[in-house]
């Protein structure tokens, strides 16, 4: 598959986080010739905290973590990818506790301590031959690093994701790492498809969990490609507890800010990497909503606007097409004035008051637009909410991809 052109040049180089041991091997899922099968070993009191998707079509590997993550603690990881186990009714509940109880033999630790998810196909159970073999596999493979642990979760991605940032926790330095997997069916409403973090600070499951739950609400659930939510989205934070920080337990403990603001950066990262592998993007585009009569209005407001195919297939042609864009803000059932509305290119503004600036240029719109990043501003006049997400072009190439998706 063709590399995206919004891919970034090169992998980061990721530091080791110290109590995760990664692994991957061949389960062969599909008919294919690579690493299916995600496996992550994590020490013993490693903390965990997660955000599922909102689909009311969630898969068994969704329900199991949904059960286990309020128990906050995780001795490994399993992801599949290739088949999403989703739509699979009792046998793929088996496969899942089949999988649980394999690994929880082999570590020593209880069912609930193993975390899994799948992806891929919807409607296709989960061989469990085939997962308890890539098990076996993996369990005597030798470490992996973790360019090779993100390409493996991957499906339809052009590119692996993972990214790397750091905190002080009082005198000490810890580390935060994740990768992600997804490319479409990315409008999560809570998450993207698939995302692990990983950090050596000691923290507790239940800050962990505000924190994700935060980060998550300005990152993960800000992105989108096509408008539609996975049945298997899931985002996991894992924390060993290796860095030697006094534990941080609530949010007034000295270093909780700077760990929650890396927390959040790191997710935004991640979430930006998705959406430039968006299934045949060519435009990551970014739109700012202000002056709306909240924070959630203007959330709505700018999903609306990145979710309207008419303003994608715009931009995918480089048309400054801004009466799509005031489409899209009537039609999202939010409080909006035409009268007060205000609309920008880049750094061009090209409505307001309801009407086309007079005399505005459109020369520097269409070198904005001819570019690979894009911005777009709204500005209704209405009151102080404010909201930011991050979308992606419609072309031929989304189609392609998933007209052939099965095959």
């Amino acid at each position: 598959m063709q590399r995206s052109p919004l891919a970034p040049a090169y992998f980061p180089a990721l530091p080791p986080i110290a109590g995760v041991k990664l692994r991957v091997a061949q389960a062969r899922y599909k008919d294919w010739d690579r690493c299916d099968l995600t496996y992550v070993e994590l020490d013993a009191g490693t903390a965990v905290a997660g955000v599922t998707t909102q689909s009311l079509c969630p898969s068994p590997e969704v329900e199991w973590c949904r059960d286990a993550i309020p128990l906050g603690s995780a001795r490994a990881l399993v992801v599949n990818a290739g088949n999403a186990n989703a739509f699979t009714g009792h046998r793929g509940r088996a496969a899942v506790e089949a999988i649980a109880a394999k690994v929880a033999n082999h570590l020593g630790c209880l069912p609930s301590d193993v975390l899994i998810s799948s992806t891929g196909v919807i409607g296709v159970p989960l061989p469990i031959d085939k997962a308890e073999a890539g098990l076996e596999a993996a369990f005597d493979a030798a470490p992996c690093d973790w360019e090779a642990a993100a390409t493996t979760i991957g499906t339809t991605d052009t590119y692996a994701k993972g990214a790397h940032v750091s905190a002080m926790i009082g005198d000490t330095r810890v580390e935060l790492v994740g990768i992600i997997k997804g490319s479409g069916m990315i409008a999560p409403d809570m998450a993207t498809m698939l995302g692990y973090i990983f950090t050596d600070a000691a923290i507790d499951p239940a800050l962990l969990q505000q924190m994700l739950s935060a980060a998550n609400k300005r990152t993960f659930s800000c992105i989108t490609v096509d408008s539609d939510t996975s049945t298997s989205d899931t985002v996991l934070a894992f924390a060993t507890g290796k860095a030697g920080n006094a534990p941080i337990t609530s949010m007034d403990d000295a270093g909780t800010d700077a760990f929650h603001a890396a927390l959040t950066d790191l997710c935004r990262q991640l979430a930006h990497l998705v959406v430039r592998d968006g299934e045949g993007a060519t435009k990551f585009v970014e739109i700012s909503v202000e002056g709306a009569v909240s924070d959630e209005s203007a959330h709505r407001i700018g999903l609306s606007i990145a979710n309207s195919p008419l303003v994608k297939t715009a931009l995918a042609g480089e048309d400054a097409n801004w009466g799509r864009v005031v489409m899209a803000i009537g039609k999202a059932g939010e409080p909006a004035d035409r009268d007060l509305l205000s609309i920008r290119f880049g750094a061009t503004q090209v409505a307001t008051g309801g009407l086309a600036v007079e005399g505005y240029d459109e020369a520097p719109v269409a070198a904005h637009l001819k570019g690979q990043d894009i911005q777009i501003g709204v500005d209704l006049g209405l009151g102080e909410g404010r909201a930011t997400v991050w979308t992606c072009d419609l072309t031929h190439g989304y189609i392609a991809i998933n007209a052939d998706y099965r095959s």
